[in-house]
């Protein structure tokens, strides 16, 4: 019975660990959504780079349809961080996302389906950027 009362303790203490990890670090959610567009953000210029090696290899073989399908990967990836961005720029004032001005409930609403967006963003972008670069090696 011990036993299982520290493990129930330690499952509750990690949970709001792990609920609280934005405390830790210091940083508000808008400041942690934000983060993770500033990492990725200059992948935008290796999609760029690899949709032109791409390009230029893609036909109507099979190697060269497999450069097509990577390359449109990418694109997809390029197309979904600019609606993103489109998005989030057009929920969110300035002052809000700069500044942390406090958020309305709809809005803070809005901040945890964007946080949701940009993390699978972020997941994608990578992603279709390792693809490409797997096929350009072989």
């Amino acid at each position: 019975m011990r036993n299982r009362l520290v493990l129930f303790i330690a499952l509750i203490s990690l949970f709001l660990g792990c609920k609280d990890q934005n405390k830790t670090t210091g940083l508000s959610q808008m400041q942690e959504v934000m983060a993770i567009h500033d990492e990725v953000m200059p992948e935008m210029s290796t999609i760029a780079k690899l949709v032109g090696e791409l390009k230029s290899k893609a036909d109507s073989t099979e190697q060269g349809l497999k450069y097509a399908s990577s390359m449109e990967d990418l694109q997809d990836s390029h197309k979904a961080m600019m609606d993103w961005m489109q998005g989030f720029g057009s929920r969110f004032t300035s002052d809000e996302i700069l500044n942390g001005a406090p958020l309305s409930e709809e809005k803070q609403e809005w901040l945890d389906e964007e946080e949701k967006k940009v993390v699978a963003l972020k997941k994608q972008m990578l992603k279709s950027i390792e693809e490409a670069q797997n096929l350009m090696q072989n």
